[in-house]
């Protein structure tokens, strides 16, 4: 029988078949798919197939899992070398970030982006808490803005105090399954209840003494949303590592550089000191944003230097 996991606790599985009975379900043996190892081998969203062990419980095992569309993956908080498979089958990715309330760093926003498109899977950016903003937060959210547009994603300005760009948001959401995550504190569970208020999320605000958002959610969860589509929430993170990536392929996930990759003098440049280079040329002419570009050197620098 198919089913989809709509939660993982790490050795438990809630899932759901294809006639809409849900299921708590526990994995068959050790799954490697396609060469892929990480800490959680099933994902929110992977498509499974189980086996009933006792109808009355609604209990499962599962015993095979389906080749994944896509997925995200991020370096495990606990182990280096190792990935965590953030949910898999997904048709968007969202991020949630504040300028105020915590500050969400432009290189925690490039490192999740830069992830997505190494997955294909398209991103949206929201900047929530907006009614907190002042003329400094305002005046960054609109270069902010610009700057990502111009990268090609679309940008949302969210508050659920006085609902500003929830029915928008609601629209982008609608009929795809969307990974919605950020570092904590940046109000992903209230914005969650806003959209679907029988969720009843446990929300917690930013601690005083550090500034920083406490965790709420514990474990991945997806939700179906009553228009069509589903939502995944995924527990808030201090940072985004990522993994499998080399020195020479950073460059083709931002979408303004890989535009211009060909027109640089050699094919393995880097964009630093490399002669001929298109992309210094396009940050010297304004056409892309030196934010942008110092944000790509930081993750080049952090980047082992190593081929994978």
């Amino acid at each position: 029988m198919r089913a989809t996991v709509y939660k993982s606790t790490g050795s438990w599985y809630t899932v759901k078949d294809d006639s809409g009975k849900w299921h708590n379900a526990r994995m068959k043996g050790i799954f490697k798919i396609d060469g892929i190892t990480s800490t959680n081998p099933v994902a929110v969203g992977d498509q499974v197939e189980i086996e009933v062990e006792n109808e009355l419980e609604n209990s499962a095992t599962i015993t095979r899992i389906y080749d994944r569309g896509n997925y995200i993956n991020r370096q495990s908080p606990r182990f280096k070398h190792q990935h965590h498979i953030v949910a898999s089958n997904l048709d968007q990715s969202l991020l949630v970030a504040t300028l105020r309330e915590p500050k969400t760093s432009q290189g925690f926003i490039d490192r999740f982006l830069v992830a997505s498109e190494m997955f294909h899977v398209p991103s949206l950016v929201v900047f929530n808490k907006s009614d907190l903003y002042r003329d400094k937060e305002e005046e960054k959210f609109e270069q902010w803005k610009d700057m990502y547009e111009r990268a090609g994603y679309k940008v949302f300005k969210t508050s659920t105090v006085n609902d500003t760009g929830i029915d928008e948001l609601k629209i982008e959401l609608k009929d795809r399954t969307t990974l919605i995550s950020g570092h904590s504190g940046v109000g992903k569970s209230t914005l969650l209840n806003h959209i679907l208020p029988e969720l009843k999320l446990k929300t917690q605000g930013v601690s005083g003494w550090s500034g920083k958002g406490q965790h709420t959610t514990t474990f991945a969860e997806m939700f179906d949303l009553p228009e069509g589509g589903r939502l995944i929430d995924t527990p808030g993170m201090r940072e985004f590592g990522l993994v499998d990536i080399s020195r020479p392929e950073l460059s083709h996930y931002f979408p303004e550089m890989r535009q211009r990759l060909n027109d640089c003098q050699f094919n393995n440049c880097q964009h630093v000191n490399e002669p001929g280079c298109a992309i210094k040329e396009a940050v010297r002419n304004g056409e892309i944003p030196e934010d942008r570009y110092v944000s790509y050197y930081n993750i080049l620098e952090s980047i082992e230097a190593k081929t994978y």
